[in-house]
């Protein structure tokens, strides 16, 4: 009998799979990776009742044209690709039955640029210390361990499960990816180290994202900010730290961040925030708000919560 499974027709414009990152490894330099939009991730693995880490598909742009070769469930959530099976439109942010032999197809994002496809039990890949999240600069996690983003005729496996009744996520819980976006920040130990007029620049101009950006780290275009220092000794780095390289444009590093950085940074993105900004395009106009250590803990505390992570 054939193993179930998903066979990738066509790959997309850059489709990896992942989970919620590789965690208790930066200390050998291993970046933590994982879904950079974890808000979609988690309601996907949340629609089909999955363990929340359970692999998913992170489809970035689209293009993405998969055989299904497994009688399952799934469920999509983040931007809007015009998913199809069979030709045949299919709702985001919910879930649907598959049977062996259909075609399920994703278009182009017209809003956001990150989907997630989540099956029902989880996509069943070898993990790479503790983790299936897809790392390419370092080659570690995906499909086949090495960090490969998919290709042509690729082949998840996955269990047989029975059609299930159609979830759908609350319409109070799903972003608008094209509403203006303002970021929340919190200070860091080397606000001290900018003049009260270079940080005002972060909070008072309109900065856009640069098309020079990735999964490692996403690029701000704007009024330079300059900092009274132009090195500090290298130190880790936590997700959403905002470093300022020497031509004063901030740098938002992301998901697959180095673990040591040695530029000097103007505060942490609040990492709900961080997910919104997972989805928007180059050129996006964005600005910047901050928000207390406090206030951001309990927003996070609530967020991971609900999701049972």
């Amino acid at each position: 009998m054939t193993q179930p499974g998903l066979k990738v027709l066509k790959p997309g414009i850059l489709t990896l799979v992942q989970d919620l990152g590789r965690f208790a490894y930066q200390h050998i330099g291993l970046s933590p990776g994982g879904a950079a939009d974890e808000h979609a991730f988690l309601w996907a693995n949340r629609l089909l009742n999955n363990p929340p880490n359970s692999p998913a598909l992170e489809i970035c742009f689209g293009g993405l044209q998969l055989e299904v070769l497994a009688n399952t469930n799934i469920a999509i959530t983040g931007a809007e690709m015009n998913a199809t099976i069979n030709d045949n439109p299919i709702e985001n942010w919910q879930t649907h039955t598959l049977k062996v032999g259909d075609k399920l197809n994703f278009a182009h994002a017209t809003s956001g640029i990150r989907s997630y496809l989540a099956i029902q039990n989880g996509f069943e890949l070898q993990p790479s210390f503790g983790s299936v999240a897809t790392v390419m600069r370092e080659k570690i996690g995906g499909i086949d361990g090495y960090g490969n983003p998919l290709k042509t005729n690729d082949f998840l496996p996955c269990s047989q499960h029975q059609p299930k009744l159609t979830t759908r996520v609350p319409p109070l819980f799903i972003p608008d990816y094209q509403q203006p976006l303002i970021l929340s920040v919190m200070s860091g130990n080397q606000t001290d180290e900018f003049d009260a007029a270079e940080l005002g620049k972060l909070y008072n101009r309109i900065y856009r994202i640069s098309p020079q950006s990735d999964r490692m780290g996403l690029r701000l275009e704007g009024e330079p900010i300059i900092p009274n220092v132009q090195g500090i000794i290298s130190e880790g780095i936590a997700y959403g730290t905002i470093q300022l390289p020497p031509d004063g444009q901030p740098i938002i590093l992301l998901k697959d961040r180095q673990t040591m950085g040695g530029y000097p940074k103007l505060g942490t993105l609040f990492v709900l925030d961080a997910f919104l900004l997972a989805q928007q395009q180059a050129n996006t106009e964005i600005r910047f708000t901050q928000i207390s250590l406090e206030e951001a803990q309990e927003k996070l505390r609530y967020f991971y919560r609900f999701f049972g992570v």
